[in-house]
């Protein structure tokens, strides 16, 4: 994997970049719509192509590690030939998730213990298995293990945490170097800076992390609860202690103005279930602001889903014809809710890249930001 900074914005921290892959370029800012099982639900991936044009998607090692499995998905070559995606893909190490199961976990200096949500039975991550696992997934890019601890933490648990989870990444780290791709193509593995809402934890996540060379950053544990303030705070700790010739990806963030305003303070990579899932519930984001399209209000509205984009699904339907598909409960309507989301995510990544190259963007970042998030 390489990065390639291409431009900056004279008036914030936002950058404009592009990430070399054996599976194809990355222009930055980039959003990876979330693929957790190996599919994006609702959504074909000729359809990620053709109408959103996705340059990568996210999985997750702990729920392909527990369905359908790793040994599965080696046997098939791999999840891109699993799944029929032949653009890059990401691995986030299963982390988050097996934190987030706290009264079915049990943690260790050797790794964590899990109960599957899905039938009960034990299981045990390490940092050197979940590196073994990404490597029979076969992403583009991987994530060490780490520990999300709960945003309300003390100072003192956040301390302990961070700690762990640095002396994990250095065990992933050497794991991943004694290791090689299974499929032929190069993997990158990142860190990933913890440290809750405490600035000095963070500024000691990132300074330990980047003394051990990754290739690439994720800042995690954030989005978790806490004031998007308090998220912006941190994002400005951490970015700046960062390379500038490494992608920077701030894990599950967020609204379409937490994206802007995250690109203002220097982040290149964000994923996040909100375009995909809040569509399943009639929640759909447009460029003039956010619809709920359930609302009697667009019953006889046929006028476009989204006249600002060129999408197939903004364009061809209308937003009467989808306000009936959900009310009648037809699974086209989800459908069509979660192709204009993305397609409303992708065209704002590409709009900030451009605004960013002709130093546009400082102008268009508050504008943009506070009509995307307008409720209609």
């Amino acid at each position: 994997m390489q990065f390639t900074l291409e431009a900056t914005d004279a008036k914030s921290s936002a950058r404009a970049g592009l990430i070399r892959t054996d599976h194809g370029q990355i222009p930055t800012p980039v959003f990876m719509p979330v693929g957790t099982v190996g599919t994006v639900k609702g959504v074909l991936p000729r359809s990620l192509v053709t109408d959103i044009d996705a340059a990568i998607i996210l999985g997750n090692t702990y729920h392909l590690f527990l369905r359908p499995g790793t040994e599965l998905i080696q046997s098939a070559g791999g999840l891109h030939r699993f799944m029929g995606w032949d653009r890059p893909l990401l691995t986030d190490s299963g982390g988050y998730q097996v934190f987030s199961l706290s009264n079915q976990r049990t943690l260790s200096e050797e790794g964590v213990v899990f109960r599957s949500h899905l039938d009960g039975t034990e299981h045990m991550f390490t940092p050197e298995n979940v590196v073994d696992i990404q490597r029979q997934i076969g992403a583009d890019i991987i994530m060490v293990l780490d520990e999300c601890p709960a945003g309300d933490v003390t100072a003192e648990y956040a301390r302990t945490s961070n700690d762990l989870t640095i002396r994990w990444a250095k065990r992933c780290l050497n794991r991943f170097h004694e290791t090689e791709s299974l499929y032929g193509h190069s993997q990158a593995l990142f860190g990933i800076v913890q440290g809750v809402v405490y600035p000095e934890i963070r500024r000691e996540s990132a300074e330990r992390l980047v003394d051990m060379k990754f290739p690439g950053y994720a800042i995690g544990g954030l989005s978790v609860g806490e004031p998007a303030e308090q998220m912006y705070e941190m994002v400005e700790v951490v970015a700046p202690l960062l390379p500038e010739d490494k992608p920077r990806y701030l894990m599950g963030v967020g609204t379409p103005a937490n994206l802007v305003e995250n690109i203002a303070r220097g982040i290149d990579m964000f994923d996040c279930v909100m375009p995909t899932r809040n569509a399943r519930n009639g929640m759909t984001f447009t460029t003039e602001g956010v619809l709920n399209i359930r609302n009697e209000k667009w019953k006889d509205d046929f006028s476009p889903v989204d006249a600002g984009l060129d999408s197939y699904a903004s364009t061809h339907f209308s937003k009467a014809y989808l306000r009936h598909l959900f009310m009648a409960r037809e699974m086209l309507g989800p459908q069509i809710a979660s192709l204009q989301n993305l397609a409303l995510y992708s065209w704002l990544m590409r709009e900030a890249r451009a605004r960013i190259e002709k130093g546009q963007f400082h102008a268009w970042r508050r504008d943009v930001a506070e009509r995307l998030d307008t409720r209609l």
